[in-house]
């Protein structure tokens, strides 16, 4: 029997991913400044839909850690995708903000258990190919974002805020087919644990905790309201055009750090991809101008996918219990505080949200600056050679890997 092509799964998982995150969750960005504009959304009212997206996506990360056996489904993907297309689609059914509300709530939970069917997927049938496999895989999250992007950008002249919810569906609906025999993780399937070794990781896993949580807060308000920040100061099509950008340069942005990881910490890597991301951030804030909302759409893509890379495998290294799991919670949490937080500064406009998340961003820096103290780079990790077998490897955990920290927990 031919064994497939890895590149058939890795496009089966960035179809989903790009289902789930790309379009599912993130073509709500491009489509705000339409329904402020045309449905009477107000700003504060936009807000609320992020956090009760975001609530979902933590509601359905929970469900995976909760529940290991829907990590596993093939049903539970399947109906995920169908049920995110069909949230999408019922968007422009109503008016109601409550409706709404409930709507994003929906496809967040969807997103998050496409996200945990995919990744978990991926780790499983791709664990002895090389990394880059898995970080173009991730890649496909870029690539949703940059499709919906680009079809919110030529509805937004010939059509309304409806028909880009529609049109975003379809999209959704697309990608669901392409992503529709994706294998999940084999049931039956164990992992080897790492290193029992008991390592006093407390203090560095305690910043690490930080720096991520503080990075859901400050990214977050960056993907839920740039076009829109953007779009005040700019001809209508820069917003979404700086949006699409975003997505280009997510794609290939997982797949770069990976190999980065192999030649530098992972620790340094964090902290420099955290000052992009807040200069990126920062940029429309203070200077004006086409040039500078495109660089800042490029600093910003090119560095969300790699930080959240970095920070999993970071805490695979350290082989602290349930450091996905808690890293994961943080992040999410972290997504639900930052359009709560920043509610009641679009009164006067997006920039100071978008100074606010900037600074937080440089929080999380600080935080990566202080995991960088001492950190045992070089940790004994137990890998698998033949069933029944193991050896160990003093490499660093998870540097074969980008993924690796879903697989350590």
């Amino acid at each position: 029997m031919t064994t497939p092509s890895p590149w058939t799964h890795v496009t089966q998982a960035a179809a989903a991913l790009a289902a789930g995150m790309g379009v599912g969750r993130f073509v709500y960005t491009p489509i705000l400044p339409l329904m402020h504009t045309q449905a009477g959304l107000s700003a504060g009212a936009g807000a609320n839909l992020a956090t009760a997206n975001y609530v979902g996506y933590l509601v359905g990360a929970l469900a995976g850690i909760l529940a290991p056996a829907l990590v596993r489904s093939r049903a539970v993907l399947r109906g995920s995708l169908i049920v995110l297309a069909g949230t999408l689609a019922a968007m422009p059914a109503t008016h109601s903000t409550a409706v709404w509300a409930v709507l994003r709530l929906t496809a967040g939970t969807a997103s998050a258990l496409i996200f945990v069917v995919a990744a978990g997927s991926l780790l499983h049938h791709l664990r002895e190919h090389p990394p880059h496999l898995s970080g173009w895989a991730f890649g496909g999250v870029g690539a949703g974002i940059a499709l919906s992007g680009l079809l919110v950008l030529v509805l937004r002249s010939v059509s309304d805020w409806r028909t880009a919810w529609w049109a975003s569906a379809a999209l959704a609906t697309v990608l669901t087919a392409a992503a529709w025999n994706l294998r999940p993780e084999d049931p039956a399937s164990t992992l080897m644990p790492g290193s029992t070794a008991k390592a006093r990781t407390h203090r560095w896993f305690s910043a690490l905790f930080i720096a991520y949580t503080l990075e859901g807060v400050g990214y977050i308000v960056a993907g839920t309201f740039l076009v829109a920040a953007i779009g005040q100061g700019s001809p209508g099509w820069v917003g979404s055009g700086a949006w699409v950008l975003v997505g280009l340069a997510a794609v290939p942005s997982a797949a770069l750090w990976a190999r980065l990881g192999r030649r530098r910490p992972r620790t340094d890597l964090l902290l420099a991809a955290l000052l992009v991301q807040a200069v990126g951030i920062a940029l429309p804030a203070l200077v004006g101008g086409v040039a500078t909302a495109l660089v800042s759409a490029v600093l910003f893509g090119a560095t969300f996918l790699g930080i959240s890379t970095l920070a999993l495998a970071t805490g695979a290294q350290l082989r602290f219990p349930r450091s996905v799991a808690l890293l994961t919670a943080g992040y999410s949490v972290g997504q639900i505080i930052g359009p709560l937080v920043v509610a009641p500064l679009l009164r006067h406009g997006y920039q100071q949200a978008l100074l606010l998340a900037a600074l937080v961003v440089l929080a999380a820096a600080v935080a990566a600056g202080v995991l960088r103290i001492g950190f045992p780079h070089h940790m004994v990790v137990v890998r698998p050679t033949a069933p029944g077998r193991r050896r160990e490897s003093t490499e660093d955990a998870g540097a074969r890997d980008p993924l690796a920290p879903h697989s350590a927990d």
